[in-house]
């Protein structure tokens, strides 16, 4: 039998990986009392149950208490119960904006708090879990798509889990540099395309403009340097349990070194293998024409 707890942030993406692993096969019960738990599995795990893969979705919700769940999964785990934790997460400006465009109420608020105060609370509710977790996935710049992948890849075709996700990205200074980025990079020390007439409403994602500025030995250098370096970074972040990295790649307008570079580097991350995963993001691509 297959046993996943599935918890997490609230508006972190916890009910759509629930409905997600449901169409994968798994049976699913979302909200459960935190009291019924070991009852539940206890029943789950009869001789002659025909159920083989389970989710049990588990939340923070205000009324309850949680505190105890973290025992529980230890306990389960004591007895031979097969349990595994996923736990989604999200960082709290994302979070804040989520809540603000569905008008929802924090689950841990009364009328009237603030909602920082809410995901505040959370936050140190779940932290025991969350230490706890076997998978922690932040979907702060996970597609929908992207995250069905990851969940596949985890619970369908049980590959690796890769416990770092690198968004490498593309900007342009002019715009502002991206406020979740964890390490930028300025590659406005290479020749702009821009000032050449064949190439000015092209992007990065051209191959004229690949060609331009790739063809300076400058543009190698740094890219082979900068390799070198996530090389030597990553395999630390993942030992610290870091579960998000934004490379940021930055020109003055976002449109052709840096989406050239930030293309260069996605293709030589992906050679390097390991055990994280690889997002590509161009930003401000869509202001080009």
């Amino acid at each position: 039998m297959r046993f996943v707890i599935v918890t997490g942030m609230s508006g972190g993406g916890k009910a759509t990986a629930i409905h997600m692993l449901e169409d994968a096969g798994f049976y699913c019960v979302d909200n459960l009392p935190v009291s019924l738990i070991e009852k539940f599995t206890e029943l789950i795990s009869m001789p002659d149950s025909e159920i083989t893969k389970v989710v049990l979705g588990v939340d923070a919700r205000a009324g309850q208490s949680f505190e105890g769940v973290a025992g529980i999964i230890d306990s389960l785990k004591e007895r031979g119960t097969p349990v595994e934790v996923l736990f989604m997460d999200c960082n709290d400006q994302t979070l804040i904006k989520r809540y603000k465009e569905t008008r929802r109420i924090h689950p841990m608020n009364a009328v009237g708090d603030r909602l920082e105060d809410g995901i505040a609370k959370e936050r140190e509710v779940l932290s025991e879990i969350k230490k706890k977790a076997d998978y922690v996935i932040d979907t702060s710049n996970l597609l929908t798509r992207e995250l069905k992948e990851e969940l596949d890849r985890i619970f369908v075709k049980n590959e690796g889990y890769n416990s770092l996700m690198i968004n490498v990205l593309s900007f342009g200074f002019k715009h502002g540099i991206p406020s979740d980025a964890d390490l930028v990079f300025d590659v406005r020390f290479l020749p702009n395309p821009y000032y050449i007439d064949e190439l000015k409403h092209q992007t990065g994602n051209d191959k004229p403009v690949q060609d331009y500025v790739k063809s300076f030995p400058a543009c190698q250098e740094f890219v082979d340097k900068l390799t070198d370096m996530l090389a030597f970074l990553i395999p630390g972040y993942v030992k610290e349990g870091k579960y998000q990295l934004v490379v940021a790649i930055g020109c003055t307008g976002g449109q052709h070194r840096s989406v050239t570079i930030a293309n260069e580097l996605y293709e030589r991350l992906k050679g390097l293998g390991g055990n994280f995963g690889l997002k590509l993001t161009h930003r401000d691509v869509k202001d080009a024409r």
